[in-house]
């Protein structure tokens, strides 16, 4: 069955791309569509940053037309400044609004922010209601389980959040304690989702790294979507494998190593049109090791794709990746 967020429509098991700093900028995203994702997240944008006018902060949220339904995710600990970005964030238009309550980083969540905020409830749920009231377009949250295994909150905060006004919420199987570490717990994700209570679309994360995971866990959660973050990064075809395989039965095989050349190539050339000819080189870093992760005897080689700092001389180390591999 199809669901929809607001006024965004989308079909029965639709693939998200998580948000993710420092890898789901604007290059990214447009990988990702080429292969299927069907919701695309920015970065997750500092809601203090955007208050403060920064300008590095406000490319985050550019969106492309090519690139649509998009959503904008913010995060902060203060009411009032989180109020006053999902305003600024509703001036670029996009499909909808997330609020991380989800991220575990160390700085952030000990300042109260993102997974932070799980440890309080009551100023989460305020926070989520005034962002609510204060935008037009569509607002949803992304969370974890609870703080620990002790406060595992994620049942009625399912249903609070729900009723102060959010349109989908996702939810990652892990505690902010646990990081990313352990297996992702989808036995509580399928248990908000099998709520009769629950009227609001539920998207399951974590730990999603194949088609298989992806068909098994869509059946045996009934959830509305699954959210891929770290399994697209350096394999942005994942989503494409999944759809064929949800469709069909069929498990596509891994791109040869011509076709992931000419990603990585696709991939960077647009990033350098975006961020220019520096910052393209610097993003690419992290992709390229990942897009190439596994081939025999590449270390020189990765060495070099992870130094250069000539364009023309990547492509050429691209292209001799091509060559070497040839019939990988």
């Amino acid at each position: 069955m199809s669901f929809t967020i607001g006024n965004i429509n989308f079909e029965d098991k639709s693939l998200f791309l998580a948000p993710m700093e420092d890898v789901t900028d604007r290059t990214f995203r447009y990988i990702c569509k080429q292969y299927g994702a069907d919701m695309l997240y920015t970065e997750f944008v500092p809601s203090e940053a955007l208050v403060r006018n920064v300008k590095k902060t406000f490319t985050k949220l550019i969106i492309e037309q090519d690139e649509r339904p998009v959503g904008i995710q913010i995060y902060g600990h203060n009411i009032d400044v989180m109020v006053e970005a999902a305003k600024i964030s509703e001036q670029f238009k996009p499909e909808l609004i997330d609020i991380n309550f989800g991220c575990p980083v160390k700085k952030i969540a000990n300042r109260g922010a993102g997974s932070g905020m799980l440890k309080d409830i009551p100023k989460l749920i305020e926070m989520t209601k005034q962002v609510v009231e204060a935008v037009a377009c569509p607002v949803t949250v992304k969370t974890r389980l609870g703080w620990d295994e002790e406060t595992l909150v994620i049942d009625e905060l399912a249903l609070q959040l729900q009723e102060v006004g959010i349109k989908a919420l996702t939810i990652h199987g892990r505690t902010r304690c646990q990081l990313y570490t352990g297996c992702a717990d989808w036995t509580l994700i399928g248990k908000v989702a099998n709520n009769e209570h629950i009227k609001i679309p539920i998207i399951g994360n974590g730990d999603v790294t194949s088609p298989e995971i992806a068909k098994s866990y869509f059946e045996k959660y009934s959830v509305d979507a699954i959210m891929i973050g770290r399994a697209a990064i350096g394999k942005p075809w994942i989503f494409k494998q999944i759809k064929h395989y949800l469709n069909t039965g069929e498990l596509l095989p891994e791109p040869v190593i011509s076709e992931r050349v000419a990603i990585s190539k696709e991939h960077f050339a647009k990033s350098m049109e975006i961020k220019g000819e520096y910052g393209g080189i610097i993003e690419m870093r992290r992709h390229f090791a990942l897009y190439f992760k596994g081939l025999p005897d590449f270390k020189e080689l990765r060495l070099k794709l992870l130094t250069s700092k000539d364009p023309n001389e990547i492509f050429q180390i691209l292209a001799d990746i091509e060559n070497i591999y040839n019939g990988f």
